[in-house]
């Protein structure tokens, strides 16, 4: 039994963990999606995961089952659907889902619930999600409810550091370097750093076309290139994402009975 993760909890040990003061849920958010020869396509779940345990346990937070599915791989930002394994739901698929899962939890009496995105292109779906599920609930709910990307948390001076050339942007990050330096720290044993494709930046006209054309993206499905990553530019990240993410929940929902990394709450 780990206390943490509400799935390996017993029904009357996730209720005592309900009733403890400023309970908070984080609920991890993924897809399944092809990331390079280099990583796996579970990548966006493993990392959103990881972030919300390595949150919950300086915040003492409770970790539900993560969303392994997410909306569909757009070429842009994620190589799209034309590689085998990308496997997506729709977005109403999507929505619905999160909205059933954070109705039932408030209906548990979860009532402080964190969304931890690892899908760029989750991101409207899961707010509709919650949005409908606070519907639902009623105006007299005492549901609260923040959705975060987790990549939002790198601050300025740790990609200077993370990339010291020039930080390309986070669409074109796809399976480079934060998502590889994360899980070579996360989940060592899944990476291939031998594998990693020495791509150039990729281009994309301003524009979007459908069916997606599958000649826009490198064969590889690899956006920019990852080949400086490395665990430790992982680790400085993951520790940077994790205590942000903390200093954001216990502020924004006022807890009073933790403090991150030596910060009161306040």
């Amino acid at each position: 039994m780990h206390p943490l993760m509400m799935g390996s909890l017993s029904w009357i040990e996730y209720q005592q963990r309900l009733q403890e003061e400023n309970a908070i849920v984080l609920i991890p958010c993924g897809a399944l999606e092809q990331h390079g020869p280099h990583l796996p396509l579970g990548t966006d779940a493993l990392l959103s995961t990881s972030v919300a345990q390595s949150v919950a346990e300086q915040i003492n937070g409770i970790v539900a089952p993560t969303f392994s599915y997410g909306y569909k791989s757009q070429p842009k930002s994620g190589g799209g659907q034309c590689f085998p394994g990308t496997t997506s739901l729709d977005g109403n698929s999507l929505s619905q889902s999160i909205r059933d899962v954070v109705r039932e939890l408030a209906r548990q009496g979860a009532n402080q619930l964190v969304l931890v995105n690892g899908h760029y292109e989750n991101q409207w779906f899961l707010t509709e999600g919650i949005e409908l599920a606070i519907r639902d609930v009623g105006s007299s709910s005492p549901l609260r409810v923040m959705r975060l990307e987790y990549w939002d948390f790198l601050t300025s001076d740790i990609l200077d550091q993370v990339f010291p050339d020039g930080f390309p942007g986070f669409a074109l990050e796809h399976a480079a370097v934060i998502e590889t330096s994360l899980m070579a720290h996360y989940h060592a044993n899944l990476v291939r750093l031998d594998r990693i494709p020495d791509v150039p930046l990729h281009e994309f006209p301003s524009y979007d076309v459908f069916p997606q054309r599958s000649d826009w993206v490198h064969p590889s499905g690899v956006l920019s290139s990852a080949k400086s990553a490395s665990a430790e530019k992982g680790k400085l990240m993951a520790n940077h994402i994790a205590t942000g993410i903390a200093v954001a929940i216990q502020q924004e929902f006022g807890a009073k009975h933790f403090a991150v990394n030596g910060i009161a709450p306040r």
